[in-house]
Formats: structure tokens, C-alpha cells, sequence
């Protein structure tokens, strides 16, 4: 089947075109690796979208979305620990959240620990946290039979003083946890964020830890990409990338929507709930 893709030019190119009318069947076949993040929590917004994405997340370990929302859109919610989030509170909850979803296979864990405004953890300071994240999934799985999967740190290249290199971190993290613990620790999958063009070269630098790869934030924030049309382009293309890479599992597009100003070129959706753009449009028909 063939796709029209119908742009229209905005007098300054900032707001969102509009999409063609949308026709989702019932029976549902999509990419399994497809994902956003972004907190949904409205219907209208999870029921288009429904037809071409398979998961999401929103940085935190439970969601505002409807109740029923895998049964009804066949999309998997990700929770997560943000980063030195490892309250007992917060861990309390997250297991409250966690059985009582029994879809859920895996956590998200340490966003971004190389940056100063995000998790800001040094590879020492996260073998800590690491710690407690393996204790987490295996009291779960002791008292509960619920065997998560493991996935982090989500790096990106940073502002962490002498850790700006994400490679760099990683290497130190390890060699930090093995000499607190005398073994590698627990890592199911590494996660990953990029922003500009050379996906696949960043990729490519990941191979050494052997594990395959979500990258759970991406997109072209590059200074050339402005416009929706040149976003398109850069979109094809990395999800080509992530669809055709046995090494990566899963990929989240970043984001939903924002403020009134997308000045990244980066929204799926129009400002009313359920309407997406061409951007949109075109991720949940992109071939897997």
C-alpha cells in the first residue's frame, strides 16, 4: 500500500500541519519496538495513536492514562525510577503499580546520570542506586514471581563534569561496581537518548557492552532541521535505522506534544487531544 503524505506550509512554519482523517483497524499489527515518550493520560490521544505505537513512558512509575488502556489500545505502559528516586515511598508504590499490571515485563531506571539537570549521579554515586534497583526486581520476583527486566542507565552525552561522554560514564560505572561488588552488575538493557544526525555511529560505540539497546528519547534537534518536512526526513530515517538493527529493542520518539512553540520541529500531535499532524501521521505508518 502506498502513502500520501499532504504537507501544508504554516505562514511561519511553527505550527503543526494538519493530518489526513486517520483509519485504524481493529485488529492491530505494528511494530513492537515502536514507543513514545511522553505521559499520556488522555483517551483520544492513546486511541490514534494506537494503531502504530506499542509502548510509552513519562519518566515516572505509574500513569495517569485510563484504566484499561492495555486491553483497549493494545499499548504497554514502561514505569520508571527516574534516578536517586529510591525512597521507600517511591519503591512502595512502584511495586504497587507494577502487580497491578500484570503486562508489565520490564523497568526503566536513571535518566539521563551524566547530566547535571537530570539524574546527575557519578558512576559511583549509581552503583548505590544500582543496588537498590537490583534488590527491587528481586524481592519482586521472590514474593511474587513477577521477573522484570532491567532497563538502564538512558544515557545521552551530558554535562557532568570529566562524564560528558556517555561511553566514558559507562566504563567508569562498571569498573565502580565491580570493585564495590566483585561482579558485573545487573543490566538487562542499556538505554540511550540522541538528538542530532549519526544514529547509527552512536549505536555502533554501545556494541562493546554487549546488550542490546532501547532508546528511549530521540529525535533531530540539529539547527538544519527547520521544518516539519525536514523532520519527516530525519524521521524516516531513524527509524529505518532502529527497525532494521537486530541491537536495538525498542525506540521512543520524543514528544507528544509541548508548549505553544515546537520550536523542534518534534510534535506528534496538534494541540486538541487526538489530533495528530503530519509528523505524527507519518510515525505510526512508518514500515517495521
Amino acid at each position: 500500500m502506498s502513502l500520501i503524505f499532504i504537507f501544508t506550509r504554516c505562514e511561519n512554519d511553527l505550527v503543526p500541519p494538519t493530518r489526513p482523517d486517520i483509519i485504524i483497524p481493529d485488529t492491530i499489527a505494528k511494530s513492537f519496538k515502536r514507543g513514545l515518550s511522553y505521559n499520556l493520560k488522555d483517551a483520544e490521544d492513546l486511541d490514534t495513536l494506537k494503531g502504530g505505537v506499542s509502548w510509552w513512558y513519562n519518566w515516572y512509575f505509574n500513569t495517569e492514562a485510563p484504566e484499561g488502556y492495555y486491553d483497549d489500545y493494545q499499548m504497554e505502559y514502561i514505569p520508571m525510577l527516574w534516578g536517586g528516586n529510591t525512597a521507600q515511598s517511591n519503591l512502595t508504590a512502584a511495586r504497587s503499580f507494577i502487580l497491578d499490571h500484570p503486562e508489565i515485563e520490564y523497568l526503566l531506571v536513571m535518566n539521563e546520570p551524566n547530566l547535571v539537570d537530570q539524574a546527575n549521579r557519578t558512576p559511583a554515586q549509581a552503583v548505590s542506586d544500582w543496588l537498590i534497583y537490583e534488590q527491587f526486581l528481586f524481592d519482586l520476583a521472590n514474593d511474587d514471581g513477577r521477573e522484570l527486566k532491567l532497563v538502564g542507565p538512558a544515557m545521552n552525552w551530558g554535562t557532568l563534569q570529566n562524564y560528558s561522554d556517555p561511553v566514558v560514564w559507562l566504563d567508569a560505572f562498571y569498573e565502580a561496581y565491580r570493585a564495590a561488588e566483585g561482579r558485573e552488575p545487573r543490566i538487562d538493557y542499556l538505554a540511550f537518548h540522541w538528538y542530532d544526525y549519526g544514529l547509527s555511529q552512536q549505536l555502533d560505540r554501545l556494541q562493546k557492552y554487549g546488550k542490546q539497546i532501547w532508546i528511549t528519547e530521540m529525535a533531530n534537534w540539529n539547527a538544519n532541521i527547520d521544518s516539519y518536512a525536514k523532520q519527516i526526513v530525519q524521521m524516516t530515517e531513524m527509524v529505518a535505522i532502529c527497525e532494521s538493527r537486530d541491537d536495538v529493542f525498542r525506540y521512543a520518539w520524543f514528544i507528544g506534544r509541548g508548549g505553544p512553540t515546537d520550536n523542534n520541529y518534534t510534535y506528534l500531535f496538534n494541540f486538541d487531544p487526538g489530533d495528530l499532524n503530519n509528523l505524527g501521521y507519518t510515525y505510526i505508518n512508518l514500515p517495521y
